[in-house]
């Protein structure tokens, strides 16, 4: 981790340190721990304790890493099953035949052999150790920083002593009854990880400039705002849906209109079986109102169209709640703050802002009062 993310699109640069744009970088690391899979694990207390102090959360993701290695060095490391290819004095798994008659082996007394081997030097172990090594160089506390570094040195001398395993081996882990209490570990691990992307700050490395690219900032809002409403409404009687694929309520069709029709698919649904209502959200990254051809300002008509066939394809789905769904887009504020509605055909349709300049405590509550009835 250097200082924390900064992105940019060509036309708006950083105006002051600790800034994307008008975004404290504090904001984008509560919504770095939003979209994490780490905050839909913390109960009511810690996660609260995260949205008051946003300045120092890469330490209370330290702590939270350094306490759950702590916790699994004392009911010991999950094993893992490592390949092997060695030259052994005796047999071990199976003989690689090729390699014992190229080398002539066997006249020496030795055959080449391919095994699986029970290791604590599992990429899972060497991922978190990796984490806690990076992240203790750049946190505040100087006793979390020397914890994260003991801790380092006691998986070292157990046995963790390979390199940090690529995003796509850590990407597709899976965890069974014997190791789901490593999901916390190493979730605060990839949050970590996740946190330590480059900016164009002074820092204590040096790195290749990267392209300037809105689309990391516009999938971590949309992420961002899932994961919150995941874990607060979820509580509260709702069923959050990200990423659901709508279908078109087709009945005759030509054999080759399926692979080219296009797909629905919505950034989140939110469900309330108890209150009779359902909310299709779609998270924008720009301004609500655009220039028209007639007028100086406007909603952008592909948005309206867009939000009008998901609600009224899915009428006849047989489910009660398409039948008065709602729908929303939600921006973030772009100079001014925006909540309008209009009812079209049984079906509301919202147009809400969240301004991410301000502090922590205003944005969860325009987010919560964006689905308010």
């Amino acid at each position: 981790m250097v200082n924390g993310p900064v992105v940019s699109t060509a036309d708006e640069t950083i105006e002051q340190a600790g800034y994307i744009g008008r975004i404290p970088l504090r904001n984008i690391w509560l919504l770095m721990l939003y979209a994490s899979d780490l905050f839909r694990q913390l109960d009511a207390s810690e996660y609260r304790s995260f949205e008051d102090n946003p300045d120092d959360l890469p330490d209370l993701v330290a702590e939270i890493l350094s306490h759950e290695v702590e916790r699994r060095l004392k009911r010991n490391l999950s094993y893992g099953y490592q390949y092997r290819n060695e030259v052994l004095g005796r047999v071990r798994g199976r003989i690689d035949l090729l390699q014992t008659e190229a080398h002539q082996l066997l006249q020496r007394g030795m055959v080449a052999c391919r095994f699986d081997e029970l290791t604590i030097d599992t990429p899972r172990n060497r991922y978190v150790r990796s984490a806690l090594e990076m992240i203790s160089k750049y946190v505040r506390r100087k006793d979390l920083a020397h914890q994260c570094r003991s801790l380092v040195g006691s998986l070292r001398r157990q046995g963790v002593v390979g390199e940090r395993p690529g995003r796509e081996v850590t990407s597709v882990e899976r965890y069974g009854r014997h190791d789901a209490v490593d999901r916390k570990m190493v979730d605060a691990a990839r949050l970590a990880f996740e946190m330590a992307i480059p900016t164009e700050q002074t820092g204590s490395r040096h790195l290749p400039l990267p392209d300037r690219d809105i689309n990391w900032i516009r999938r971590l809002y949309e992420k961002g705002v899932a994961g919150f409403y995941d874990v607060v409404l979820s509580r509260r009687g709702w069923n959050v849906y990200p990423g659901t694929i709508l279908r078109w309520p087709t009945t005759v069709r030509s054999p080759r209109i399926d692979g080219i029709l296009p797909s629905m698919r919505t950034d989140i649904v939110l469900d309330h079986v108890d209150e009779g209502r359902r909310i299709v959200i779609d998270t924008k990254f720009n301004s609500v109102l655009s220039r028209g051809w007639y007028r100086n300002e406007g909603i952008r008509s592909g948005y309206m169209y867009q939000i009008y066939a998901y609600l009224r394809s899915q009428e006849e789905s047989g489910d009660p709640l398409d039948c008065n769904a709602e729908g929303m887009f939600l921006h973030p504020s772009v100079g001014e703050m925006f909540n309008e509605w209009v009812d079209i055909q049984g079906h509301r349709i919202h147009f809400n802002t969240v301004d991410l300049a301000t502090d922590t405590q205003t944005i969860r509550s325009q987010l919560l009062d964006a689905v308010k009835p």
